[in-house]
């Protein structure tokens, strides 16, 4: 029995990168970091992605979890709950979808820390498993689960901490009684640490604020596919952030932000890289065996600055109630050619807010073109203020 992985194949490539050219994969220093479970590193709420997927610094809401949990520390609402939807690769396919629930809620009676949790669900739709012939013999529904749980503590009143505990499941494998060829499932687990700083600086007459953020995201163990002979490293990331608020007119804010992230996975060594084939295959040998600690360490030492990509973005909000965004995000040719724009809109009320991002492509032929994100946010104060609550 042979897994059909002509669409599989589609979507977990265009996951990691984006569009590449003929030109590109000839060229020499082509060679984008691959990693397991890619789809941790998709952004799953509509306000970061409409501002060039970045999020590290700007102020903290209920989706703070996949950007920067210790943000949650700072957050004006006593508790917050989200559901964000994103359709997948929706130019090459229908059926794949990310799905992503995040909340908070701050504990004890100083306002200075809080719990969070979020679980994440990637579906890949269907798949087609065929015979040797290519006839169809079953169809599997392969699949990505993350649950993670988070706690955050201002340790002054302008910076604070939080680590995010998560567990990672990854269901990609199909199985043949008859045959007896299996494709097992993987786990792993894996740890956030991040780090937030605000501060109000009076510019002009006007109060203004300009935070920093850090996000060590994903750091944890492999995961391992068919019975451990397909080890891959989790897509561990660090982010660093910037953004600054300016008062326009009384209740009209302007945000400026900007993320760099790094992705700390070593690249896997090419072939065209070395004149002998086991010079080749000894050092693929390594890369597989290499701890996920040591690959941290050593993803510094491969084209450092072409690894690196950024975010830069805007927020215009009027009375907290009208939001509009617009972002451009850069990734070098060299390493994957995702480079595109981000645009937004957000609208609240007392209890629910509603955000929608639309992601426009300039890498020629992007299967990342024309997504769409949607995220449905409640604020729990909110909902009680309507009950008489305090």
């Amino acid at each position: 029995m042979k897994l059909n992985k002509s669409i599989l194949a589609i979507v977990m490539m265009a996951t990691a990168l984006s569009a590449w050219s003929q030109d590109d994969i000839k060229n020499t220093e082509f060679n984008p970091v691959t990693t397991g479970v890619t789809s941790l590193s998709i952004t799953p709420d509509a306000r970061g992605a409409s501002m060039g997927d970045l999020g590290a610094a700007t102020e903290a809401d209920v989706n703070s979890q996949f950007w920067n949990a210790s943000k949650y520390a700072f957050a004006y609402s006593r508790a917050g709950v989200s559901l964000s939807y994103t359709p997948w690769l929706r130019k090459i396919v229908n059926d794949i979808y990310l799905a992503n629930l995040s909340g908070y809620y701050k504990i004890g009676s100083n306002d200075n820390q809080a719990v969070s949790t979020s679980l994440r669900y990637f579906s890949l739709g269907e798949v087609m498993a065929t015979d040797g012939e290519g006839a169809t013999l079953a169809t599997i529904n392969p699949f990505e689960l993350s649950v993670d749980l988070g706690y955050s503590r201002k340790l002054s009143e302008k910076f604070s901490m939080g680590v995010v505990l998560r567990y990672i499941y990854s269901d990609l494998g199909y199985s043949d009684m008859n045959t007896g060829d299996q494709t097992s499932s993987a786990s792993a687990f894996s740890a956030d640490l991040s780090g937030y700083f605000t501060t109000f600086p009076i510019i002009g007459r006007n109060e203004c604020q300009w935070s920093l953020g850090f996000n060590l995201s994903n750091i944890g163990s492999k995961v391992s596919y068919n019975k451990g002979n397909d080890p891959a490293y989790l897509p561990a990331n660090l982010k660093l952030g910037t953004a600054f608020t300016f008062p326009l007119a009384e209740g009209n804010n302007l945000t400026f932000a900007l993320d760099a992230n790094k992705l700390l996975v070593p690249a896997k060594p090419r072939l065209a890289d070395f004149d002998d084939p086991m010079d080749y295959d000894e050092a693929l040998e390594t890369w597989k065996n290499k701890s996920s600690i040591s690959g941290i360490f050593d993803s510094f030492k491969d084209n450092f600055a072409k690894r690196i990509t950024y975010s830069v973005g805007a927020e215009y909000d009027y009375d907290q109630k009208f939001f509009l965004r617009g972002g451009y995000y850069y990734e070098s040719k060299y390493a994957g050619n995702r480079q595109y724009f981000g645009l937004g809109a957000g609208f609240a009320l007392q209890v629910i807010k509603i955000d929608a991002s639309y992601m426009i492509a300039t890498a020629q032929n992007s299967p990342l073109d024309q997504t769409l994100r949607f995220t449905l946010s409640f604020d729990m104060d909110g909902i009680k203020g309507l009950f008489g609550g305090n």
